[in-house]
């Protein structure tokens, strides 16, 4: 089980800030997502940054400890 913290317009998307999900590779993480929270999220994760413990997940073949939590954070604007 690990914990996916949404931020931004990826919370938005899913409609919640937080939730936890049984997944073992970033692959399985971005389909259990897109499940639960459809065609929106989807959108939003495809320009996203995936982190886990802060280390970013580059590949839907990276793997996830129990107990990890991921960071799911859109592009952000600024200056």
């Amino acid at each position: 089980m690990v914990t996916i913290r949404y931020f931004a317009a990826a919370a938005e998307a899913a409609g919640t800030a937080s939730e936890s999900v049984q997944a073992s590779t970033a692959g399985e993480l971005r389909a259990e997502v897109a499940v639960r929270h459809g065609a929106a999220l989807e959108r939003v994760l495809a320009r996203c940054a995936v982190l886990s413990d802060g280390v970013r997940l580059d590949s839907d073949d990276d793997p996830l400890r129990s107990g990890a939590v991921v960071d799911v954070l859109p592009p952000f604007a600024g200056g």
